[in-house]
């Protein structure tokens, strides 16, 4: 059975996706328990749904795709505040979640051309670009609710505005592609610029080496960010020296503490990147980050474990965290790099998890 199937059937047959159509945070293996539904995750979810649809045609994906839809927009979207909190009850409410959030909405749109989930997706980008506004030309990373009011920053990388926060955009970027609204493409630009003015004091960021494998998956999400810009030659840069700085912390933090995503999100980099002509894929790299990443995947009895990817291992451990994000990074890298080495078409950005 391949790891796109058990992947895929995780998802579905795990209880990951709960009855509401929600998606929880994270399956703990010790305690097998779900974490809180978040909606952020469930923005994850559905892209990842319609990825899999895309590839299978099998209508269960779709059918689930919609049903995290409708939580985002039925539950988890406050018509009141206009924006969508973390999680239901917790009142906070965070910039990046937006961006993930529309981004879902709008792949299940694509598909359905539902009108709600287009118009909770203009919401959210409103949202982002209105609420979380800060001086300077900054976002805010996360509100207080009902209030909106900013949350002091500093410690972890997502209390603080970044370069990672590219990502999110991108969700702009994909509304305006959408409704041909000019404005939302010029709020991805302003983060562009600003990303790319700040993005070289990202890393390593922190003397903890353990936090900085952490800053390696946000900085990831910076240079996906930068995806629909990748043709600028000031893109294709940052994503060469990227690649290359990923790479080397990677290397200095793996024997310690690793992620998974950071090995999936690497080896899509190295993909897009080789497709779009900017940086040649270093194969026998690339065949090394797909064999780890494949050891976070597991068979088990259990069907809360089976097929799903473990968040990360902490010296030779696996972390207990069976983590939808994960998963859904773990199957689609695993899937670009075997059409890769099969010299099948590249994947189109929109699917990008």
């Amino acid at each position: 059975m391949s790891s796109l199937h058990r992947a895929g059937q995780w998802f579905l047959n795990s209880g990951i996706q709960e009855s509401t159509g929600g998606v929880a945070r994270y399956y703990l293996a010790d305690t097998q328990m779900n974490r809180p539904v978040s909606a952020e995750i469930t923005g994850y979810a559905a892209s990842t749904f319609v990825y899999l649809h895309s590839l299978t045609r099998a209508a269960i994906y779709l059918d689930r795709a919609v049903e995290a839809a409708h939580f985002l927009t039925r539950t988890a979207w406050d018509r009141s505040l206009g924006t969508i909190p973390f999680e239901s009850e917790q009142p906070l409410a965070y910039f990046f979640d937006c961006g993930i959030i529309a981004r879902g909405l709008l792949s299940v749109w694509r598909e359905t051309r539902e009108t709600e989930f287009l118009e909770v997706a203009k919401g959210c980008g409103r949202s982002m670009a209105e609420d979380f506004a800060a001086p300077g030309g900054e976002f805010h990373p996360i509100l207080h609710l009902p209030g909106k009011t900013p949350v002091p920053r500093g410690g972890s990388w997502s209390r603080s505005p970044g370069c990672y926060q590219l990502k999110a955009a991108m969700g702009w970027y994909d509304l305006y592609e959408a409704t041909g609204e000019r404005r939302l493409e010029t709020w991805y630009h302003h983060v562009l610029d600003d990303s790319l003015a700040t993005y070289a004091s990202f890393l390593p960021g922190d003397p903890d080496p353990d936090r900085v494998m952490d800053r390696i998956h946000a900085y990831c999400y910076f240079l996906e960010g930068l995806l629909p810009c990748a043709h600028q030659k000031r893109c294709a840069v940052a994503l060469c020296d990227g690649i290359r700085r990923i790479a080397g912390y990677l290397g200095q933090s793996e024997p310690s503490f690793v992620r998974s995503d950071v090995y999936a999100q690497l080896l899509r980099l190295r993909i897009i990147a080789d497709r779009a002509g900017i940086v040649p894929l270093d194969h026998s790299a690339a065949e090394i980050e797909a064999r780890n990443l494949q050891k976070f995947q597991r068979d088990d009895p259990d069907p809360r474990i089976h097929g799903g990817f473990f968040f990360g291992r902490q010296g030779t451990e696996l972390l207990p965290y069976v983590n939808p994000v994960s998963t859904a990074f773990g199957l689609q890298a695993l899937c670009m790099w075997e059409q890769f080495r099969a010299g099948e078409p590249p994947l189109h950005r929109h699917f990008l998890i």
